[in-house]
């Protein structure tokens, strides 16, 4: 027998784990990576963030990624190079973090590789009525594994598609199983690239939890001041605070399909990104509209979507929104939908039981991958996702 699957079989009898969890999103900012102690599973799980890091990626890195990036047409050659690449680069960057927190590989029982999201095409966003919801990931696991000699789960999003869904969001059973409470109404608000969100009502069991995309977080303000601005993003909402909403752009914005599609549903930098700006730009002719006030623009119709999609879900009483990803720092933004929300609804930027608003998504995929090993997994059917790679053989 392969002594790796030998190993595997021990560590699904263990009483816990741990984990590393890795992130990369659509901002493309860089790779997370969350070293979690994991005890458990399902509704039992218990998780200890050990050490957590954000290592930036290089602009040689963002270009190469942007290369295909939410492209429909690729260069084919370039995009199956690039995908055990990448896998290389993160199994580097795995094993000289490890090193910096005096960590041996050895000591880590899982990777939990999320990859690099280049392209998601769930069905509404296609005209090709034989094919169904698609999403695609690079960064090889079996690399991963090869290159840090540590068994990697991989390739989350596959078996919620097989199982009918759109691969996304998949933050609903990690949620679920570190914040649900039965004294609250809890609500935890992402902004990365795309604004998501998962509602846990006081109580509610897992099929009760309600998970969706709502539309953009970052994507837009990003690809602007990019292109405008020179600069990664807009630190703090400095920009935007400094320009004045152009409410004919934003109601142009605020009409777009998806924006008034049911939840749940998902999107993309695919849809959101600065054709259909330009294309609201130009059906809405706004007067004057200056580059500052874009970006006010933008960060408005970021929060008021937000805000839109919260208060469709008619809760009753009070709700928690807890609040991670990139746009948690931006004060602008924080304040734009604090202001927009109705005053039973409390805005907080995420930081319980040692999960912040920078390390929540590396942890949940380690949730996951916890969960793909369990002998006793308490996920439900379609749930326990992730495809395992092991280092050498088999």
């Amino acid at each position: 027998m392969n002594p790796y699957i030998k190993s595997l079989y021990a560590l699904s009898a263990k009483s816990d784990r741990i984990v590393l969890g890795l992130m990369s999103g659509t901002s493309l900012d860089g790779l997370d990576l969350a070293l979690c102690k994991i005890s458990g599973s399902g509704t039992d799980t218990q998780c200890k963030v050990l050490a957590f890091e954000t290592v930036d990626y290089t602009q040689e890195t963002k270009d190469k990624i942007l290369r295909v990036f939410a492209k429909k047409n690729v260069d084919l050659q370039y995009l199956t190079l690039l995908n055990p690449w990448l896998g290389e680069l993160h199994a580097d960057i795995i094993n000289k973090q490890l090193k910096a927190w005096g960590v041996s590989n050895n000591e880590v029982d899982l990777i939990a590789s999320h990859g690099q999201t280049i392209y998601h095409c769930p069905k509404h966003f296609h005209d090709l009525p034989e094919f169904s919801n698609a999403t695609l990931q690079l960064g090889d696991g079996d690399h991963i594994a090869v290159n840090t000699g540590i068994i990697t789960i991989s390739d989350f999003r596959q078996k919620h598609i097989a199982a009918g869904y759109e691969g996304a969001p998949l933050a609903q059973y990690g949620d679920f199983c570190l914040f649900g409470s039965d004294t609250s109404n809890i609500l935890l608000l992402n902004i990365g690239g795309i604004a998501n969100f998962t509602l846990i009502k006081k109580g509610a069991s897992l099929e009760e939890v309600m998970c969706s995309d709502i539309g953009p977080g970052n994507t837009m303000m990003d690809q602007y001041v990019n292109a405008h601005f020179n600069l990664a993003y807009d630190r703090d909402g400095l920009i935007a605070a400094s320009g004045k909403v152009n409410n004919t752009l934003l109601k142009a914005l605020s009409n777009i399909d998806f924006i008034n599609q049911p939840m749940p549903k998902t999107t993309g930098p695919e849809l959101f990104n600065l054709e259909l700006l330009n294309s609201c730009i130009n059906s809405a002719s706004p007067a004057d509209i200056s580059k500052e006030d874009t970006m006010a623009t933008l960060s408005r119709f970021t929060a008021q979507s937000i805000v839109d999609h919260i208060q469709a879900l008619n809760i009753c009483g009070e709700l928690k929104v807890l609040v991670s990803g990139g746009g948690a720092h931006n004060s602008t933004l924080m304040k734009n939908i604090a202001l927009l929300l109705d005053e039973n609804i409390s805005v907080d930027k995420l930081n319980l039981s040692g999960i912040n608003a920078d390390s929540k998504e590396a942890v949940l995929f380690a949730i996951l991958a916890n969960e793909c090993v369990a002998a006793n997994s308490k996920s439900t059917s379609g749930l326990s996702l992730g495809k395992i790679s092991l280092p050498t053989g088999g």
